[in-house]
């Protein structure tokens, strides 16, 4: 019984192509929560892949109804209660297939083998990224349950199938069984990318994501621009103009209460971060943002406003007309540090400041999360940063949140957890677009990094002494 026991025995999970034949089985199942028509396939997610898997190993598994959105999966793996408590949390919903646009030969609902490529939707995002804490730990339990040992800790999942939804009803579900269900001392997960494809990574929590439209709206109708052309007010260059001075012309924010403080110990952890998409992802523009920032501490540390879609007239179609309306989809990325509450009435403080009365500002529709990071210098960052460095030999990259947004705030804020996110995936991975992939390679050392990590959690006294520091 060992540690490098544990460890081997996860990856020959991988070389097995026992992997690969439960990731494909994962991805078969087209669990997409943006597709109306595919709602009952959720629940099936739940009910015949992962209640089995974890019931094999020794969890007890309910399915919940949720009254907000689609349904949650909590698994129970209690050996003491005396003992420390590891929360996991996973999705496994996805966003919409795109069925008709991926590569020939590709299908979103179809594992498929390209070198080193794993193709299907949820290979990322999340499927492949919690089969792998799954196996892992299955993995420590077998090695240690094999030998008359016991875990060492208790281990609970949270499986939601909403997150591409904005996880609606996640916060309420934490709210209601806070004390009692979810109870717990830490939270370790995965999403998202590493910062490189070698470079493992540990993450603290999330930029919060806050949905923002734009809207002028002046009268119903259009009018021909030759008899109007002049006479007529143009929405569309109104808001044009309102959406410039949000920025300036290099995308860097001009709303005061937007630009947040960089904190010290933030800045040292960015120091050496470069950001690596694996030749698989666009250029980063050194350029664009801020102009005293490095591109780690802009996507990580900082704020970033996008305009996400525009609207005005008929696109498509566009006729010698002043259109009577104009609308912006827009997104604001923020860190900790930003007064959530005070982000559009700041931004409506801003448009009167430059005269644009006209621009009616509203909270956006769709997913909304608040940012969280974890104090870098906690007792559970130095644990799982040790651990990995021991079975990569690599110290991992430390990030104070990742650059995108997750329901991170309903464990941080609402359940109270340290909240700890190792990903494994890569920047060039195409979640959320066609031709999604997992990196055989990230995955296989995946599968190590969480064993080696559940081992290490599971010695005597360490998960202990991490729970008494917090």
């Amino acid at each position: 019984m060992s540690r490098a026991a544990a460890i081997a025995r996860a990856h020959s999970y991988f070389d097995s192509g026992a992997f690969l034949a439960d990731l494909g089985r994962r991805v078969a199942i087209a669990s997409s929560s943006q597709e109306p028509e595919r709602a009952a396939e959720l629940r099936r997610y739940l009910d015949e892949e992962l209640k089995p898997a974890l019931t094999a190993i020794g969890f007890a598994c309910r399915v919940f109804d949720n009254p907000q959105g689609p349904p949650i999966l909590i698994a129970d793996r209690t050996e003491d209660a005396r003992l420390p408590t590891i929360l996991i949390y996973g999705h496994g919903d996805t966003v919409r297939g795109q069925d008709d646009v991926w590569r020939t030969g590709l299908s979103p609902w179809r594992l498929t083998v390209e070198g080193d490529r794993f193709y299907g939707r949820g290979t990322a995002d999340n499927k492949g990224q919690h089969s792998i804490n799954i196996a892992s730990l299955a993995a420590v339990i077998a090695e240690r349950s094999g030998h008359g040992a016991r875990l060492g800790f208790n281990v609970k999942f949270l499986i939601e199938t909403g997150e591409e939804v904005g996880s609606a009803g996640l916060r309420e579900f934490c709210h209601e069984h806070r004390n009692g269900l979810l109870a717990a001392d830490v939270l370790i997960a995965s999403d998202g990318p590493r910062v490189a494809p070698g470079r493992p990574t540990l993450y603290l929590g999330a930029r919060g994501g806050h949905p923002i439209d734009l809207v002028v709206d002046l009268r119903e109708g259009a009018h021909h621009s030759g008899n109007w052309g002049g006479l007529l007010a143009n929405p569309a260059i109104i808001l044009a103009h309102a959406l410039a001075c949000i920025t300036d012309a290099r995308g860097a924010i001009a709303v005061p209460e937007w630009r947040p403080q960089l904190p010290a110990a933030v800045r040292r952890l960015l120091a050496d971060v470069e950001i690596d998409a694996g030749g698989n992802g666009p250029t980063v523009d050194r350029d664009w943002g801020e102009p005293e920032l490095t591109p780690a501490e802009r996507v990580f540390g900082w704020n970033s406003f996008e305009i996400l879609a525009f609207t005005s007239g008929a696109p498509d179609n566009p006729v010698n007309a002043i259109p009577g309306s104009a609308r912006a989809h827009c997104q604001l990325r923020y860190v900790v540090g930003t007064a959530v509450d005070d982000i559009i009435p700041a931004l409506r403080r801003h448009l009167d400041r430059h005269g644009f009365h006209q621009v009616a500002v509203c909270r956006g529709s769709g997913g909304f999360f608040r940012a969280s990071r974890l104090d870098p210098d906690d007792p559970w960052v130095a644990l799982a940063a040790s651990s990995i460095e021991q079975t990569t030999g690599r110290a991992p990259t430390v990030l104070p949140n990742t650059g995108g947004s997750l329901p991170n705030d309903s464990f941080s804020e609402v359940l109270g957890l340290k909240t700890i996110w190792i990903p494994h995936s890569y920047a060039g991975c195409s979640q959320h677009a066609p031709d999604e992939h997992l990196l055989a390679p990230i995955a296989r050392e995946g599968l190590g990094v969480m064993a080696g990590l559940f081992w290490d959690i599971g010695e005597p006294g360490v998960a202990r002494a991490a729970a008494r520091r917090d």
